[in-house]
């Protein structure tokens, strides 16, 4: 455990690759390979996935990913499929097979932890939108909310409500009920977001009561829709590491909505506009007018307060859009709550007080 620490922290010691720190890695993966095999050994993996981060970036190891071997040694984790996006382009034919063994099993894990969250707490919000005020059967009746609305009808002296107004669930239809746009900043601060945005879009297409449709960009815009049957296709169609043009985005974006009353529109994003900020603005502004529900988050992930453009989030604010970061596990309350048409702002401040 020691020497594998020091090899790790101990600056004035000779680094996992054989030399000194920033020496030549190219022909260290087999004692990498060993020194891996060695934490995951001597630590748990919780602790094993802190000190692999630390490994790339004290000893410039992103290059040994790029090694088959080296590949098989690491413990999976949502950074580790970052990195390998961010290389998927440079990377070995031999790497990029293991590469994508990665990425499929953190993938898979993530599915399960939020596939039955999700689609549970997505469909109850999609039937509890479908309101009407002639429920055909008492079954059909929101008793919470028809007693809410008729408070102003309580007879004391009966201890009672009179439901001058009744409130009940729509029809649940098979039918498609909401349209769901999600894009993705694929510049290279955003990796962890990116996985999760994938995972959960392809959770989100698999429910025939949602039209989703998923669009990644740097400087340039990608529709990976069709390929959102299987999130690990979409995390190879994407290309970390480059600009960013949201306005761009979200020009394609606007095409891609036709029914705006129903529609929901998520920019996952750090907000560091190189396009034409003042038109961004104005195609939010157009979004929300038109009846869209906006949601901007400036991360999808476990790690923090992330990095952003305080400037752009302040002029969202203004235009009642509210930007913040949200973890994976509060992300499908978030959609049931803009599913059924809840101001945000109210959502934030309890998330947050939470």
């Amino acid at each position: 455990m020691d020497s594998a620490l020091s090899a790790l922290y101990n600056r004035g010691d000779q680094a996992v690759s054989g030399g000194d720190r920033g020496a030549d890695l190219s022909g260290s993966a087999p004692r990498v390979s060993r020194w891996l095999g060695d934490i995951r050994e001597y630590f748990p993996s919780s602790v094993v996935q802190v000190m692999q981060s630390d490994a790339m970036d004290r000893l410039g190891l992103h290059q040994l990913l790029l090694e088959p071997e080296m590949m098989e040694a690491v413990e999976p984790d949502v950074h580790l499929v970052g990195t390998l996006l961010s290389l998927n382009r440079v990377m070995p034919a031999e790497a990029r097979e293991s590469a994508r063994t990665i990425v499929r099993k953190v993938v898979d894990d993530l599915e399960k932890r939020v596939a039955q969250k999700t689609r549970s707490v997505v469909r109850g919000a999609i039937d509890r939108s479908a309101r009407t005020h002639r429920p055909r059967r008492v079954a059909d009746i929101d008793w919470n909310a028809t007693i809410r609305r008729n408070l102003a009808h309580y007879l004391p002296e009966h201890n009672t409500v009179i439901p001058q107004t009744l409130v009940g669930y729509g029809r649940r239809s098979q039918g498609v009920q909401k349209d769901v746009v999600l894009a993705i900043d694929q510049s290279g601060s955003m990796a962890s977001s990116v996985v999760y945005a994938s995972v959960f879009g392809a959770v989100l297409a698999s429910m025939s009561t949602l039209k989703t449709s998923l669009v990644v960009f740097d400087t340039a815009v990608v529709d990976l829709t069709d390929q959102l049957t299987d999130p690990v296709e979409v995390l190879f169609g994407t290309q970390l590491g480059g600009g960013t043009n949201i306005n761009k985005a979200l020009r394609y974006s606007q095409t891609l909505i036709d029914r705006p009353q129903d529609s929901i529109f998520v920019l996952i994003s750090d907000l560091y506009e190189g396009g034409v900020r003042a038109e961004m603005l104005k195609r939010v502004a157009a979004m929300k007018s038109a009846g869209v529900q906006v949601v901007v988050l400036l991360a999808l992930s476990d790690e923090g307060a992330p990095f952003y453009d305080r400037q752009n989030a302040s002029a969202l604010a203004e235009l009642g859009v509210p930007a913040f970061a949200c973890t994976p596990d509060a992300f499908p309350e978030l959609m049931a709550a803009a599913i059924q048409g809840q101001p945000l702002d109210a959502w934030v401040d309890k998330h947050l007080d939470e």
